[in-house]
């Protein structure tokens, strides 16, 4: 009996570990830090999308409509965008990673300075059971990299 409840407590363990790790990867944000105003980040993002081929689906104001209810926060604009060539194979391999993508990335004024936040691309690839070396993934790392350096520029 008590090799069972031993077993018991090391499943439960090792699940609630492996579930910690999952979430982990989850929460992993890469932040790039840009000496621009949040506005001109986010117009040298979406012409650096623009310029990569992709494709920019949408540019959310988050302080325009915080204003809109008579409320005030610093500003902070997410640009949607893809690029079907790298999403598609992530979702045809994980149809959850639909959830996820297009690609999003906040352009947010903080106290220090503007920065863009974007959930890694690994991350992503955790959160929905692929691989991180996922082709995909890989280059999705990558083109993430160029494209949020470049607005940062």
């Amino acid at each position: 009996m008590f090799k069972t409840a031993f077993r018991m407590l090391l499943a439960t363990f090792a699940l609630s570990s492996l579930l910690g790790i999952a979430h982990a990867a989850d929460n992993q944000l890469v932040k790039v830090s840009s000496p621009h105003s949040v506005g001109q980040t986010v117009d040298n993002l979406v012409a650096a999308v623009e310029n990569a081929g992709a494709k920019v689906f949408a540019r959310i104001d988050h302080a325009k409509g915080g204003k809109s209810v008579d409320m005030e926060i610093p500003a902070n604009e997410v640009v949607i965008f893809g690029n079907p060539q790298l999403g598609t194979p992530v979702i045809r391999d994980a149809p959850t990673a639909g959830l996820d993508l297009p690609i999003r990335v906040a352009v947010i004024e903080t106290g220090d300075g503007t920065v863009l936040v974007y959930r890694a691309p690994a991350a992503l690839a955790a959160e929905h059971g692929l691989p991180a070396d996922h082709p995909s993934i890989t280059k999705m790392t990558g083109a993430l990299n160029k494209l949020t350096a470049k607005a940062a520029q």
